[in-house]
């Protein structure tokens, strides 16, 4: 009995373990990801000018392509509501999941 009372306040005192935040795993993201970017797909495709907008952007640097994002963003916020709700299921993954960063 002294055995059984010891091995029980070892595992008392053993520190826990972080247990795994529901729904964070790898699977979860690829499958949020594979949503956002079917919605983002099917967004463009049906809103040709934002498609043309963006398809222009393929042959510029990384300074050139964030300049026009940001002045096309300014000068559309409705394009730019639009395109964050589609994204909103990934923002809130990587919130709720804490170690993914965006």
């Amino acid at each position: 009995m002294a055995a059984t009372l010891g091995a029980a306040g070892v595992l008392l005192a053993a520190p826990a373990q972080a247990q795994p935040v529901p729904n964070c795993t790898a699977a979860d993201l690829a499958g949020i990801a594979t949503g956002v970017s079917a919605a983002t797909s099917a967004y463009l495709f049906t809103h040709p000018p934002v498609n043309a907008f963006f398809s222009s952007l393929f042959d510029k640097n990384p300074d050139e392509k964030k300049a026009a994002v940001s002045a096309y963003i300014d000068a559309n916020p409705a394009v730019a509501a639009e395109l964050r709700g589609i994204r909103q299921p990934l923002v809130e993954l990587r919130h709720r999941c804490g170690h993914l960063q965006e």
